[in-house]
């Protein structure tokens, strides 16, 4: 809990700096977008606990 509030406010400063100084966010600015990005984080977590993924790397041989 104390690492996600430490990341909330960590972005919540980021946001006030970027805001303060005019320079558009690097992230996407309207709902969809963030959707997206809450969208892979999900299904990186489902893959994870349905334990069914595949080493990328072991394949390629790295």
């Amino acid at each position: 809990m104390q690492l996600t509030l430490l990341a909330l406010l960590t972005g919540l400063l980021t946001g006030v700096l970027f805001g303060s100084l005019n320079v558009p966010i690097p992230a996407p600015p309207e709902l969809p977008g963030m959707m997206g990005i809450i969208g892979i984080y999900v299904g990186y977590r489902l893959i994870e606990h349905l334990d069914i993924g595949v080493n990328l790397l072991e394949i390629l041989g790295v």
